[in-house]
Order: structure tokens, then C-alpha cells, then sequence
């Protein structure tokens, strides 16, 4: 039988054997050459990657499942690509450990050659409340309905446009001296998988000091502005830490974002400009 439609005719071979050759590096590179700024700043934090999809066989040959958490530094010259990453985990559904640790260990060494960088990861049962993938809510304010009384519709842009951020000259006149904290979080973030043209969902969460005034609606103009843009998530969040940074002049950030999931796996970047600012990894109610 065959079925078509917009993907009926694409298939997917899944490897039921150990295949670690399925992983697929990208550089960092690629991403931050666009960005064009300071790579050395863009380097400091982690990506948090979850998997909820973590099968193996124990010596007696019976399925074993868990959640994991995979540790990537953001200072390693590679990412690895999603897909590859989905089906180098399925090659091990049939590969038989005598313990999560020997599973632990073997993801570790795999996931490290391929992004070139010591890679955590941790293995939690499904029963775990201590794993911090309970859900949880991001800190601050919700900025989504910043723009409830607009009289102006936001258009539909095609790349991320950091003059939205600029604030007009009555803001301008009334910006403090005294620097303040600014933490707020927005659950529209949306941009386009370039791999695949894929949409990406997540929810951006920003805490920042500065002596300049964050306006809102212009903040959410400037997330809104990523809805077409083909960017991987290390990348946007990278993009939004670079732009904070330059128009903001922060002593202070963190920007961090928490995809939902896709094939079982969801991405959280977060970027700090100072590791002591790093928070601790969570989960949404989205993923």
C-alpha cells in the first residue's frame, strides 16, 4: 500500500544496529560568521538537549526506557545535526548494556567526537522528580500581549530586525541613569528550521541589567521578526544575545530559549555573559 501526500513518498531508513557514523556534525561557525560579532561572547553557556524517546536491551534482551539530558558547551566548534542525532539514538533500541552507566558512557564518547567538546549526559528513570524535567514556568514578565493596543499590525519579516528595539524619543528622554533588571520571557518565538524549511517553535526568556529602558512592544516587535527567519535554535538565541548586547549594553545577560519538542527531542540553548548567570536546565509545558 502507498500512501502519498506532501510527505508520502519520503522515507526514512532507521539503522537497528549501533550506527555512531549517523551523527552529523555542523559547525558553529556557520551561524556565528552571519551573526558577525564577537564569537568569544557567544561561546559562554550551554545547550540543554532532551530526550524523551531513550530506548536500549538489557543482557536478558528486555526494552529499557528513560528521559535523557545531553550537556553541550556552547564553546564547542560543532553542533550535532537533530535528525542524525534521532537516528543514531534509535540504532541503540537493540544494542544490548549492562547498566545505564555503560549507556551513559558510550552516548558521552559518540556525542563528544562529534561536536569535538566534552559532552554530559544523564540518563533519568521515568518515575525521577529530582531530573528537572518537570514542568516548569519561565521567571518574569510574560511580554505576549505587549502589543494588545497597537493600533499599527506588525508585518511579516524576513530576517531578525534589531532596530525594532530602539525606543522612541519620549522613552529615550525618560531612560534612568540607575541600571535595573529586566526579566521577562515571551512564548512567541518562531523561526524555520534550515535543514528542512520546518517551522521551530519555542518560548525566548531574557534577565537583563542595564541603564537603558526595555520596551516591550518593541521587544516583542524584534521576536516577531524571527518568524521567517531559517535559523537553528543555537543560532537564534546566539542572534538575540548578540543584538541585547549591542543595543542594551548590558552588565548583565542571559538569553535563553526552550524549543518544543520534535521526534522526541527538544533544544534549549542559553547563553549568559558570565557562567555564574547560567540558571539550572528545565522544562515547559509545551515540551
Amino acid at each position: 500500500m502507498s500512501i502519498h501526500g506532501i510527505l508520502g513518498e519520503q522515507t526514512t531508513d532507521y539503522p537497528t544496529q549501533y550506527s555512531p557514523e549517523t551523527l552529523y556534525p555542523i559547525a558553529r561557525s556557520l551561524g556565528r560568521d552571519a551573526i558577525g560579532w564577537q564569537d568569544d561572547k557567544l561561546n559562554i553557556g550551554v545547550d540543554w538537549w532532551h530526550a524523551f524517546e531513550m530506548s536500549w536491551l538489557n543482557p536478558q534482551g528486555i526494552s529499557q526506557v528513560a528521559m535523557a539530558r545531553f550537556s553541550i558547551p556552547a564553546s564547542s566548534p560543532f553542533i550535532v545535526e537533530s535528525k542524525s542525532l534521532k537516528l543514531y539514538l534509535n540504532s541503540l533500541n537493540f544494542t544490548e548494556f549492562n547498566n545505564w552507566q555503560a549507556v551513559e558512557t558510550l552516548i558521552a564518547k559518540d556525542l563528544s567526537k562529534c561536536v569535538q567538546a566534552d559532552v554530559q549526559v544523564e540518563l533519568f528513570e521515568l518515575t525521577d522528580n529530582d531530573s528537572g524535567l518537570l514542568i516548569m514556568q519561565p521567571e518574569g514578565s510574560c511580554i505576549d500581549n505587549a502589543l494588545f493596543d497597537s493600533a499599527h499590525k506588525v508585518p511579516l519579516s524576513l530576517h531578525p530586525d534589531s532596530s525594532l528595539l530602539k525606543v522612541d524619543s519620549v522613552d529615550a528622554d525618560a531612560q534612568q541613569n540607575a541600571s535595573q533588571t529586566f526579566t521577562f520571557y515571551s512564548n512567541l518565538l518562531r523561526s524555520n528550521c534550515p535543514v528542512t524549511n520546518q517551522p521551530d517553535w519555542g518560548t525566548l526568556a531574557v534577565s537583563m541589567t542595564s541603564n537603558k529602558t526595555v520596551n516591550y512592544a518593541n521587544m516583542l516587535r524584534y521576536i516577531l521578526s524571527f518568524r521567517q527567519h531559517n535559523g537553528f535554535h543555537e543560532q537564534c538565541v546566539e542572534q538575540i544575545f548578540a543584538d541585547l548586547s549591542q543595543h542594551y549594553e548590558p552588565s548583565a545577560l542571559m538569553v535563553r530559549a526552550w524549543y518544543t519538542r520534535r521526534g522526541g527531542i527538544d533544544i534549549n540553548p542559553c547563553r549568559v555573559s558570565d557562567m555564574s548567570l547560567l540558571p539550572a536546565p528545565s522544562r515547559l509545558i509545551r515540551q
